[in-house]
């Protein structure tokens, strides 16, 4: 496994540090939806729930079909046949939420594109008929590419997410991987939905207040997180105080050991 690159690592810990430095202002965010997959008609994934949750008390909001239908008196099993209106006014309350708080930094794990992501959202929420507020590129932060930046592609295995939680003992509990959403979703269990979004805003917070701490547990060995090169190393003990310390008492106890024997 190659070792991260050097530049890209620091700048990762500044970012990351730099969230954790006023929490305050950072959500974390994730949401689940209809596969993605397999859509031969070409038409977006239905959304089922979006969370934030708040990275310095833990404090969550969450958005939901199920929770929506229920304020509506719309049945579990007609759900479906009312999805658009539901999911509508879903989305309408997840907006209106997050223009209220327009300097909030959001941690996400993986959300960047059409596909998955807040694009996703925004897109959905125009098919409904709705004008989206638009969070800036500029308070986004990716969880999933910052740890390849801090630790190397080769960090951990597929699925990252899943596997990081294995090597840190972390409770997957409620949390469904993507095929286990996909399935929730065609048998109407928007509640696991919920439950497994819920439980992924927890996870990526509980990581990246690891990785913070310099506590995360991942493939990447102490050397290759070092550069995984002489030079490296001769770099990371020159820009090292404390290392540098060490041997100047090391180099002082020395020359009075020399000294005491001379004499």
């Amino acid at each position: 496994m190659s070792a991260p690159n050097a530049k890209r690592q620091r700048e990762a810990r500044k970012t990351l540090d730099k969230l954790f430095a006023d929490p305050v202002g950072v959500w974390v965010i994730h949401y689940s939806c209809e596969s993605f997959y397999d859509r031969p008609n070409g038409f977006s994934p239905r959304i089922t729930s979006i969370a934030t949750r708040k990275l310095h008390s833990g404090q969550t909001v969450s958005f939901s079909i199920h929770q929506v239908a229920e304020r509506r008196r719309v049945p579990p099993g007609q759900i479906a046949e009312e999805y658009d209106v539901l999911e509508r006014q879903m989305l309408d309350e997840f907006f209106q939420h997050i223009s209220g708080y327009r300097t909030i930094t959001f941690l996400h794990w993986n959300m960047r594109d059409i596909n998955y992501g807040f694009a996703a959202i925004e897109h959905r929420y125009r098919v409904l008929g709705g004008d989206p507020y638009v969070v800036d590129d500029g308070y986004k932060v990716d969880l999933a590419r910052l740890f390849i930046d801090l630790y190397g592609v080769g960090y951990t295995g597929h699925p990252r997410l899943e596997t990081l939680l294995q090597q840190n003992s972390i409770e997957a509990l409620d949390m469904l991987n993507g095929a286990g959403e996909a399935e929730a979703f065609d048998a109407g269990r928007y509640v696991d939905l919920h439950r497994s979004t819920l439980r992924k805003v927890d996870v990526i917070a509980n990581l990246a207040a690891r990785a913070h701490d310099r506590a995360l547990k991942t493939s990447t060995s102490w050397w290759q997180m070092r550069g995984g090169s002489v030079v490296a190393f001769i770099r990371w003990i020159t820009t090292n105080h404390l290392i540098l310390f060490l041997i100047a008492i090391v180099g002082l106890i020395l020359t009075a050991a020399g000294l005491a024997i001379t004499l």
